[in-house]
């Protein structure tokens, strides 16, 4: 993998605010894998990439969601952004030579989640979160949760993206909450302080 060729590539298709947010991305990525033990080079490249797609219009988004047979709802069709990630997980192997199922998967589960998520899609998802550019109201306690409990970390992210996406009466996305569920099961986050 060359990450000068994916830095060069990546400045052609996104603006500079963007550009500067992956390489945060990537940054904090990079830090997450070597605290979780996970591997560095997969999570500096899918931090890099994962917002390759971001600057494409809904149109555009859409229709390389039908080219890649990407399974399109109501949520997305409404809110065609969300695709951004399951797009992006194909223009990686169409633009960068990227084929890696586990980068694939950790940029296109990067905005949404989903069940039985890898650590490296919880490094990339919660790395798109706290990135040192990120500044809004409870980012410190993510970052701060990051240093020591990356599920826990990843469950308070979906929290808040929900939390987000009610107070702005829009469409929830059914995988962030199965994603959600999945991590607290599998975790007992919340379960083992409930009697029933």
């Amino acid at each position: 993998m060359n990450l000068e060729f994916y830095i060069d590539e990546l400045k052609k298709v996104l603006n500079e605010e963007r550009f500067k947010h992956s390489l945060g991305v990537m940054e904090t990525a990079e830090k997450l894998a070597i605290k979780y033990n996970a591997d560095i080079e997969k999570a500096k490249v899918a931090g890099l990439l994962h917002d390759c797609a971001k600057n494409l219009s809904d149109e555009e988004l859409i229709s390389l969601a039908n080219k890649y047979n990407i399974q399109l709802d109501d949520v997305l069709l409404r809110s065609p952004s969300l695709l951004h990630g399951p797009v992006g997980g194909y223009l990686i192997g169409e633009y960068f030579g990227i084929h890696d199922e586990e980068i694939k998967r950790a940029i296109m589960l990067h905005t949404t989640g989903d069940k039985d998520m890898t650590v490296l899609d919880k490094i990339i998802f919660l790395a798109d979160y706290i990135e040192p550019n990120r500044n809004f109201e409870g980012v410190e306690n993510l970052r701060k949760a990051s240093s020591s409990d990356l599920d826990g970390a990843v469950i308070m992210a979906l929290d808040q993206t929900i939390n987000y996406v009610i107070k702005k009466h829009q469409l929830l996305y059914i995988k962030t909450v199965i994603a959600r569920n999945d991590m607290i099961i599998k975790t007992n986050s919340i379960l083992q302080n409930i009697d029933f």
